[in-house]
């Protein structure tokens, strides 16, 4: 492992270890959780037995300067993250993730102890989680970091749910609060500027503390599934709220072939967010609607299945499924009535 110079840690160049050396080197305290899992890493490939259910896989790519800052984003912090975005969309389809393969494109700044750092975060979202890590792959890459994670659920045919079954006079419900993650973001941009115009000015996050975990830290609604089993209810329709509720509610619509009825008032917004987006002029109404990354829940529900809800902690009705052409609207804490258009994250960013 590396020298030490002067009591510091030392840096360990990639290279030394190799491809495989490498990939060894940062999986081997993975344990295998899952029945499922019959092989993991070390193999030409990983092998599952899902016994007869259905298999459920969803890939998201995070790349550095367009979807994290290492500015101000701990490599520890992003490893969970990149497992936690991938978790989210197993869940919104009502099914339990089991396996995870992680990718990494790296360029040679980055060195064995980084690396250290962001598998810590990727075997901590397993742990809690209970998921395998089976798989993946490292390379080079010419600047930056990219990181790449393949998620792998199952489910029983009949409890999946799609975004495609809300039907009109379904009900709307979103789990825990929105808003959050964007002004947790919010703060960190507005501090590294700061500091980038003066050095000598360090970051002032204190206050701060549930909106930067919400942004760097986020965590994916396990707890809501499992409620979901216990009460014997099955969404209609369901979708993780991962660009924005707006963006998210034309998803659900477009694929239904509906429309919605949202509520102002029933849209969750934590008090802190809600001060902090008026701080910076913003609208909260409009920080849920458009800011992302709160990976919460959104679905509908049968009304006959209303009792099932009512009593859940963290859950909240919002609004109701309409007929297609009757658009998607906000109904405003002040009784007027607002066209919703999607205006959430944009991946693709135009050229310079």
């Amino acid at each position: 492992m590396p020298n030490t110079q002067e009591g510091q840690p030392g840096r360990t160049d990639v290279n030394t270890l190799g491809e495989f050396g490498l990939i060894h080197h940062l999986t081997k305290a993975f344990p295998i959780r899952n029945a499922s899992t019959i092989k993991g890493v070390g193999d030409d490939a990983a092998v599952i037995d899902n016994r007869g259910l259905q298999t459920v896989v969803s890939t998201d790519m995070l790349v550095e300067g367009i979807h994290f800052d290492l500015g101000y984003t701990p490599l520890r912090h992003l490893g969970y993250k990149s497992v936690i975005v991938n978790l989210s969309d197993i869940y919104a389809m009502n099914a339990q993730p089991r396996q995870i393969t992680v990718s990494v494109a790296l360029s040679n700044r980055f060195s064995v102890e980084a690396m250290e750092e962001i598998y810590a975060g990727i075997h901590k979202a397993c742990e809690i989680y209970g998921v395998d890590l089976v798989g993946g792959d490292t390379t080079s890459s010419p600047r930056g970091l990219v990181i790449s994670v393949t998620a792998i659920g199952q489910a029983k045919k009949e409890q999946l749910v799609y975004r495609s079954g809300a039907r009109p006079g379904d009900l709307l419900c979103i789990t825990g609060n929105l808003g959050a993650a964007y002004m947790g973001l919010q703060i960190l941009e507005r501090e590294k500027q700061i500091y980038l115009s003066d050095p000598n000015i360090q970051p002032n996050l204190e206050g701060h503390d549930y909106l930067i975990e919400r942004q760097l830290k986020p965590e994916a609604r396990r707890d809501m599934i499992e409620a979901f089993a216990k009460a014997g209810l099955l969404p209609t329709a369901m979708i993780d709220i991962s660009d924005g509720l707006a963006s998210e509610l034309h998803h659900i619509c477009q694929q239904s072939g509906v429309g919605v009825l949202l509520e102002e008032s029933g849209v969750p917004i934590h008090q802190d967010a809600q001060f902090q987006a008026i701080d910076f002029n913003l609208d909260p109404i409009t920080v849920a609607l458009s800011g992302g990354e709160d990976y919460e829940l959104l679905f509908t529900i049968d009304p006959k299945d209303v009792d099932k809800v009512k009593y859940m902690p963290d859950l909240y009705i919002a609004g109701e499924v309409t007929p297609a052409d009757d658009g998607l609207k906000l109904n405003s804490k002040g009784g007027k009535l607002h066209e919703i258009t999607a205006q959430g994250w944009v991946h693709f960013k135009p050229n310079a």
